[in-house]
């Protein structure tokens, strides 16, 4: 039957009910929808080796010929092992299968497949385990490049790619493309149809750089008019206008003197919110942007300032209950001066404490409420909400602020980001928004020496945590694994902001290097933080590390958005290649934020090219947006394909 771009997924040949609940699961429900699921990334299947040249630590592909029948045995009640000898002209390995017992029957003493896995010795015996085949036969070509797809339990990619292709040549042609032809040959980009067709079905690497440039061009253009439209909507209709108030009153009880950039995004702010243009105030949508340690959060305490200074309400939400506490301790030190009153709301907090702060709020009694998702529960109810401000944006939905919004849709939005983006790419990120870019640091701030070490250094970088520690300092070492499954899976995703060129056995995991270093140290306190924990886990262990408890911190990058403790001195960030620019300069910024003279030590082997020349931009730069622009520059549009 013919198929259209609206036809169900249910409707599609070998579809049950139950595959296309799958298929909803991951956005799925029509044709269009399927041939839009674009690949992930891709496996480089094309680049046959021999196993006398095989690379552990990715995936490779061989052309091997069965050598013995397969045996198939029984470990335990719920696992068996198949295994057979195959082989090429340089060699031969054992190839193992775990729960297969059906490929008993796929091989047979003398077949040719092509086989794609990791090949490892385990008992000086070289392995394949659990690898890709296909039957192979001289001068019929197989496809070099094999989509990966995202996917759902009971649902593999092989399928999705199999579903894709039955139905792709039946509605190509029904496509059209929005991109006018001049404008198209003008940038040099394949049509949508041609684009599409290679995402799924590549045949080299050049076409498929040209589609994914093709298809990306679209997304982003979509994007960005989706953004404008939406900040010409905000920008229609009258905001509240606050009183006209002596910001001096708070300057002069700050210990510190403003930066430039701060005054400027503090003028902006009161700019859109009391001056506003021709005499009215649009709704203001505002969002700092800054290095770590910038001083954004003064920004927002003056824009909470004006507003209560007018008698409006504001809402300060953080993305972690931890942050949350340490800002509400910031801005109750600051406005219990004026006379201002702030409430906490947080997940944690009590059934009954809530109950109280929600009247508070509903009568205005509380000015500033500061809290994290708590704030968007139905339950708070504002008397005059005015300002509305979300720390470390990147960490909230657009869906979120949204929820925050509808509690008063001409209250003034300000919102934060310690993520430095080069203008270009803000400007594109957050069309919706007006930019202030906060570009100094404060006066004092002390530069954090950073250091490029190999595994060579090991006992180096011991002694000086210990050093750091009998000092009274404390130290972060941050992991790119949870646990030692998480490994490099070969291959290369678009848009890629970390380098895969890695030796998968030296990867650090922060679970096993905890306890390495609690052996390794003795009497020093270590403590674990990851991504798995649950929120008061996390929250438990950052306010020991915060209270000095802890003295070392072994963590996965959770941490890269966190609580301000000034002790901290050491940052240790291993298979630093493994992380982004931009992400190593977060991370770097969780120290020297006290008095103290303050390190980071970048731990890497790999010794490509590509990696030590970034690792030196952040060895030498210490300016976040100048490492903001290195980093897009070099990584382009990011890479595709394993390397193998």
């Amino acid at each position: 039957m013919p198929y259209t771009l609206s036809t169900p997924v249910f409707e599609l040949p070998k579809i049950g009910k139950v595959r296309a609940e799958k298929l909803k699961k991951i956005g799925i429900t029509s044709v269009r929808d399927l041939i839009y699921h674009i690949p992930k990334a891709y496996e480089n299947r094309g680049n046959v080796r021999c196993l006398s040249n095989f690379d552990h630590s990715f995936p490779c592909s061989f052309i091997l010929t069965v050598a013995t029948e397969v045996r198939t045995s029984k470990i335990r009640s719920n696992l068996t092992i198949s295994k057979f000898r195959a082989f090429d002209d340089s060699g031969s390995v054992e190839v193992v299968f775990y729960n297969s017992p059906y490929i008993k029957d796929s091989f047979h003493i003398g077949d040719t497949f092509r086989f794609y896995g990791k090949a490892i010795y385990s008992k000086n015996k070289l392995q394949l385990t659990n690898p890709q085949f296909e039957p192979f036969v001289e001068g019929l070509p197989l496809p070099a490049f094999v989509p990966v797809y995202h996917r759902t339990d009971g649902l593999s990619s092989k399928q999705i790619n199999t579903l894709i292709h039955t139905v792709i040549k039946d509605v190509m042609n029904l496509l059209n493309d929005p991109l006018p032809e001049k404008i198209r040959l003008e940038i040099g980009l394949p049509t949508l149809q041609h684009a599409i067709s290679c995402a799924h079905n590549p045949d080299t690497y050049d076409s498929l750089s040209k589609s994914m440039s093709r298809l990306a061009f679209d997304e982003m253009l979509c994007f960005g008019l989706g953004v404008s439209m939406l900040s010409n909507q905000q920008k229609i209709g009258d905001g509240i206008k606050f009183s006209p108030c002596d910001l001096s009153l708070l300057t002069d009880i700050l210990p510190y003197e403003l930066t430039d950039s701060q005054k400027n995004a503090i003028n902006d702010i009161y700019r859109d919110t009391v001056i506003g243009k021709n005499g009215t105030v649009a709704p203001m949508s505002r969002i700092i942007v800054g290095d770590v340690g910038c001083g954004k959060t003064i920004c927002a305490i003056f824009a909470m300032f004006i507003a209560a200074k007018s008698n409006y309400q504001s809402a300060f939400m953080a993305p972690t209950e931890i942050l949350a506490r340490q800002h509400y301790a910031d801005i109750t030190a600051i406005f219990k001066k004026f006379g201002i009153k702030a409430a906490l709301l947080l997940g944690s907090t009590t059934a009954k404490q809530k109950r109280e702060i929600y009247d508070q709020i509903s009568t205005g009694e509380i000015d500033i409420v500061v809290g994290t998702h708590a704030l968007l529960s139905e339950k708070v109810e504002f008397h005059n909400l005015g300002m509305i401000i979300t720390d470390e944006q990147h960490r909230f939905g657009v869906a979120q602020r949204a929820v925050l919004k509808e509690k008063s849709k001409k209250s003034h939005m300000l919102v934060m980001s310690a993520t430095p983006i080069p203008r270009t790419l803000a400007l594109t990120m957050y069309g919706d928004l007006d930019i202030s870019r906060i570009t100094e640091m404060p006066k004092g701030r002390q530069t954090v020496s950073t250091y490029t070490v190999d595994e060579g250094y090991r006992n180096r970088i011991n002694e000086f945590i210990k050093k750091q520690v009998t000092l009274g300092s404390q130290c972060y070492v941050v992991c790119p694994a949870i646990e030692r499954d998480d490994d490099s899976d070969g291959l290369y995703y678009f848009g890629s902001d970390s380098d895969y060129s890695i030796n998968g056995t030296n990867l650090k995991n922060a679970t096993d290097y905890a306890k390495e270093l609690s052996k390794s140290l003795g009497d020093v306190r270590v403590g674990l933080l990851h991504g798995k924990m649950k929120s008061s886990q996390k929250d438990e262990i950052m306010e020991a590390f915060a209270r000095g408890e802890i003295s070392v911190l072994v963590s996965t990058t959770v941490i890269e958005v966190g609580v301000n403790v000034p002790n901290a001195t050491l940052m240790i960030v291993e298979n630093a290649e493994r992380f982004g620019l931009s992400q190593l300069h977060q991370l770097r910024g969780r120290v020297g934020r006290g008095s103290k003279k303050s390190y980071c030590i970048l731990v890497s082997d790999v010794n490509s090219e590509k990696s030590r020349s970034r690792l030196e931009i952040m060895r030498t730069t210490y300016n976040g947006f100048e490492i903001a622009e290195k980093d897009l520059l070099m990584r382009g549009p990011g890479e595709l394909f394993s390397r193998n």
